[in-house]
């Protein structure tokens, strides 16, 4: 007995061990690298860099498709959540295979797709340049090919938590004279809020590091149509070193308050859920 106990809390101990190592060396090693680089050349220069005209730019372009695509994301993803969490109807497999769909395709494929059909010699190439829509290579092909890549993030952490709660109180309301809207604000919203802050969070942080999709749409013409993501390549590429980690450092900070934010969200998450579970089983 005592020689199993003694290998179980072995066991644990190496396990933690190697965990922690991985953490060490594959987390919090690159980003102490991430941010000493940026500094290595004192404060001055760093926000030097940080306030370069086509830095600047890239930020707001970075903000700019941000706020586009979240909240077009958001909007599909309450829709989603709703119809496949309270209804059964054809074609409701498919729809949630597609949800899935830029999971399991690559961000460089999505943006050469939408390339052949928005593209000059695309599907839709031809009648865009007649009536002077430019989407490839300018700042609205850019907010397609972020959207395509996050849809899924809002629409997979709202999901679970609408079938787990179940519509007894949507349905009560509904006898008691409620309409669509006051029992949507006032019930249904309510009960997922954490679930869809937490979605948020995640489809924010990745259309903001999104890199794939957006350097083959772009054009990537350094302070007209970069990202963040694709300045840091810009600039190492151009052997501003300095420059470079600058703005990944950006790109870090926003990953460190993301983390924060969702380990925070994560625990109300929890406990809504549990409480959900505990209602279930009175």
């Amino acid at each position: 007995m005592a020689g199993n106990a003694a290998g179980k809390s072995a066991g644990r101990i190496a396990l933690i061990t190697i965990a922690l190592l991985f953490m060490v060396l594959f987390l919090l090693l690159p980003l102490i690298v991430v941010f000493a680089q940026a500094l290595s050349s004192g404060f001055e220069a760093y926000f030097s860099s940080i306030a370069d005209p086509n830095v600047q730019s890239a930020i707001w372009m970075t903000l700019i498709i941000a706020a586009v695509a979240v909240p077009a994301n958001l909007a599909f993803g309450i829709a989603a959540s709703w119809c496949i969490g309270r209804f059964e109807f054809t074609g409701r497999n498919l729809l949630i295979t597609l949800i899935d769909l830029p999971f399991s395709i690559s961000p460089v494929i999505a943006g050469l797709l939408e390339v052949l059909l928005f593209g000059l010699n695309g599907l839709l190439g031809g009648w865009l340049s007649a009536h002077n829509y430019q989407i490839i290579f300018a700042l609205p092909g850019m907010i397609l090919a972020t959207i395509f890549v996050t849809f899924p993030f809002v629409a997979r952490e709202v999901i679970p938590l609408v079938q787990e709660q179940g519509n007894e109180e949507e349905e009560a309301a509904v006898t008691l004279g409620a309409n669509f809207w006051q029992i949507f604000w006032r019930i249904s919203l309510p009960k997922i809020r954490w679930g869809l802050l937490y979605g948020v969070l995640l489809c924010n942080a990745r259309a903001m590091g999104e890199f794939g999709a957006v350097s083959v749409v772009s054009g990537k013409v350094f302070g007209e149509t970069d990202t963040l993501s694709l300045a840091v390549e810009s600039l190492y590429g151009s052997y501003e070193t300095q420059a470079a980690f600058a703005v990944a450092s950006l790109l870090a900070l926003l990953a460190l308050v993301t983390l924060v934010a969702k380990a925070t969200v994560e625990f109300f998450l929890r406990d809504e859920m549990n409480a959900v579970k505990r209602k279930r089983t009175v």
